[in-house]
């Protein structure tokens, strides 16, 4: 009787998990087929006209092309400053701080910090990168607040890699003599390589596709000019914009033109955010070892 009232319950439950399934796909579907609609028209008539235009006032020649290149500086900054750090950290907290009181508090916080709202660190790059240093409402700030608010999740995701590789692989390179560094750089990081990649490439998504603090260190909605001729750290220290920022921008304008230019930059971006991961896939299977 028991077993029978628990296939039923089991049965319920599967049917709801698959009511909600269906749901979720289908107002996924619907949002993205109204979208791709809208945005149609834009890519047929423009072509890669609006990938490498700038914005506009005028909706006939707006196009992407500033927030693609500021997106792709961003990004090239949090591969510069958070990856290297957050990995390091990782591997110091994995394999050298040890099980300590000072250990297990660091790691809370950096727990902690990963689930901060992407809006505090916006007023964080606004109150410390903009006021205090002094960079300005610039690229420099926008860059230094992405690679502070991936850091935590850098840590997190090289860190629970480093923890799948089995123990077996570290004993046994111990008792062949290998020194500690020898065994991270010879066995542990090869073998945590697949997470590692994984939650780079991930994180690298989650960076290009933020929009608030950008917004809060100043990340142009609207129109402004760039100079062909102006140099590396006139670009970095000027005004920006990146592909969430425009379509935060265009989504605010009230006419029609632009709510398919809206549509159109949603496209792009949402493209890209799917290569990474598919990139993440295929770079797991690729060095995805097994033990």
């Amino acid at each position: 009787m028991r077993s029978g009232r628990r296939d039923w319950g089991v049965m319920v439950a599967a049917l709801l998990l698959l009511m909600t399934l269906v749901v979720s796909l289908t107002i996924l579907f619907v949002l993205l087929a109204d979208v791709m609609s809208r945005a149609l028209p834009v890519f047929t008539t423009r072509g890669l006209d609006f990938l490498t235009a700038p914005n506009s006032q005028n909706p006939e020649i707006a196009g992407v092309g500033q927030a693609i290149v500021g997106s792709i500086i961003l990004t090239v900054f949090v591969i510069i400053l958070a990856l290297p750090i957050g990995i390091t950290a990782a591997v110091y907290l994995e394999e050298y701080a040890g099980d300590n009181r000072f250990a297990r508090l660091i790691n809370t916080n950096i727990r902690n910090l990963a689930g901060v709202p992407a809006i505090v660190y916006g007023l964080l790059g606004l109150a410390v990168f903009v006021t205090t240093i002094g960079t300005g409402r610039s690229l420099i700030a926008g860059g230094l607040t992405l690679a502070i608010l991936v850091l935590p999740i850098v840590v997190i995701t090289t860190a629970e890699a480093l923890r799948a590789v089995p123990i077996t692989i570290r004993e046994a390179a111990f008792g062949v003599g290998a020194t500690r560094s020898e065994v991270i750089t010879s066995h542990v990081l090869p073998y945590a390589l697949p997470g590692i990649l994984t939650g780079v490439v991930l994180t690298l998504a989650r960076a290009f596709g933020e929009t608030a603090p950008l917004i809060m260190v100043g990340a142009i909605t609207g129109v402004f000019r760039t100079s062909t001729d102006q140099g590396i750290m006139e670009t970095l220290s000027g005004p920006f914009t990146a592909l969430p920022t425009i379509v935060f921008g265009w989504s605010k304008q009230p006419q029609e033109e632009f709510r398919a230019l809206t549509a159109a930059a949603i496209i792009v971006l949402l493209a890209v955010i799917l290569a990474v991961n598919a990139a993440a896939i295929l770079l797991r299977n690729r060095y995805d070892r097994r033990w």
